[in-house]
This record gives structure tokens, C-alpha cells and sequence, in this order.
């Protein structure tokens, strides 16, 4: 493996964080990296796709800013060129993320405020999908997870993902902690508050898998060929 690519595929690592806000998936999994090219001095060129024209503009700035945070903290990069292409909105996004000028900034009279709270709404939808996630199976073995905590859990790939999540909203993570809280104070659910919460996760998660497999079909239907690392990621 020469160094280049070497590189290339720490690049694409470093994307694999960015998600989708409202899918929450890696935008190389997505296929939203059309164009990922590292030259050996450390120039790094990346250009991000979404499945339609008028894809919301406040994800789109989203993934585009966040995807240059993650490469321009590579070490060993000299220039970061991300970009959005095939958007309405690409011109306004790709000078307000070079300018680091902010969402406001970027969409000067148009947009009121910054996108924390936007951002802090989907990722506690994504603790309810992944609640859901979690769950489903105790349920299958005939396991109430009312009143259980994470230590009560057996370790998997899925429960780690909600760790995570939890931990971007600073809810509780220890192995004393309730599997089931509240994403917005990380207070237990339990008792009659318990079915409606397991409720409205797998809801949530229904909606997120249902927009999930609509954008990569449109995405799919846009652009006939593979995005970057997309075969990789899996």
C-alpha cells in the first residue's frame, strides 16, 4: 500500500464519524462522498453528494462542516477542500464552511439562529432508535427491560452505538444506569411511562430505517456509481 493511499483511507476513516443527522449514518456508508483525493504533500479534496437537489440545507451544511472539522484535524494535512456539489444551496454552504462563518453566517437574513439545537434533536431521536434497537431483542428472549441497567445488558455492537449517543447528550452511561431514560433530561423510565417510551423508540426507529432505505434509493436512482470508500464501509 503506497502512501498516498495509506492516506486516503485514514481520510475516509475520519469521514466514517460524519453522520447524516437525521439518518444517523455515516455519510461514507451512505454514499454521500462522491470524491475523496490525497495528494502526497497532504492536500486533501473531498466532495460530498445528497440524494436530491433540495436535500434540507441545514443537514446539508451539517455534514459538509462537520466533515471538514474531522479532516482538517488530521495530522499531516496541509489544505482542506470539502465541498458540496449537485445542491441549491452548495454555493452558500461551501463559502460560509471555508469561511468558518457559521450557519447564520452562511445564510446571512435567512437563517435565525445556529444548528445545536437541531443537532441535539436528532441525536435524541437516535437514542430512542437505538433504545429500540437495544431492546427488541431482551423483549424476543422474554426479558422486561423495565428496570433493567446497562450492566444488565450483554455487550454488543448495538448497546455501544447507544452509548455513544447517550454520551453526546451527557445522559447517563455507567453500568449502574437505567437502560430506559428520558433523552432529553436522562431521567429512568419506568412503570406506567415505561410501554409508551418503548413505544415512541420503536417508532422512531421504524421512521429513521424507512427514510434510511428511501435516501439511498434516491441517491442510488441520482448516481449510477459507487461513492467513496462506500464499498469499503459496506
Amino acid at each position: 500500500m503506497t502512501a498516498v493511499i495509506a492516506e486516503r483511507d485514514r481520510v475516509l476513516d475520519a469521514l466514517s464519524v460524519v453522520r447524516d443527522p437525521e439518518l444517523d449514518e455515516p455519510i461514507t456508508t451512505l454514499g454521500f462522498v462522491s470524491t475523496c483525493v490525497v495528494s502526497a504533500a497532504g492536500d486533501v479534496v473531498v466532495r460530498l453528494r445528497l440524494p436530491t437537489y433540495f436535500c434540507a440545507p441545514n443537514f446539508a451544511f451539517l455534514m459538509v462542516a462537520d466533515a471538514y472539522d474531522v479532516v482538517s484535524a488530521l495530522p499531516a494535512v496541509r489544505s482542506v477542500d470539502v465541498a458540496l456539489v449537485d445542491h441549491f444551496a452548495a454555493a452558500q454552504i461551501n463559502a460560509g464552511v471555508a469561511a468558518r462563518a457559521g450557519f447564520v453566517g452562511s445564510f446571512a437574513g435567512e437563517a435565525a439562529a445556529e444548528l445545536d439545537d437541531l443537532r441535539r434533536t436528532f441525536v435524541q431521536k437516535a437514542v430512542l432508535a437505538g433504545t429500540d434497537t437495544v431492546c427488541r431483542p431482551l423483549i424476543a428472549a422474554g426479558i422486561d427491560p423495565v428496570g433493567l441497567t446497562i450492566k444488565d445488558v450483554p455487550p454488543s455492537p448495538e448497546l455501544a452505538r447507544l452509548l455513544r449517543r447517550r454520551t453526546e447528550l451527557g445522559l447517563p452511561v455507567g453500568p449502574d444506569a437505567p437502560l430506559l431514560v428520558d433523552a432529553g433530561t436522562g431521567a429512568a423510565i419506568d412503570g406506567a411511562a415505561a410501554p409508551r417510551h418503548l413505544g415512541l423508540a420503536r417508532l422512531t426507529r421504524t421512521g429513521i430505517e424507512a427514510n434510511t432505505g428511501i435516501c439511498r434509493g434516491m441517491l442510488k436512482h441520482r448516481y449510477a456509481e459507487s461513492g467513496a470508500g462506500e464499498e469499503e464501509q459496506g
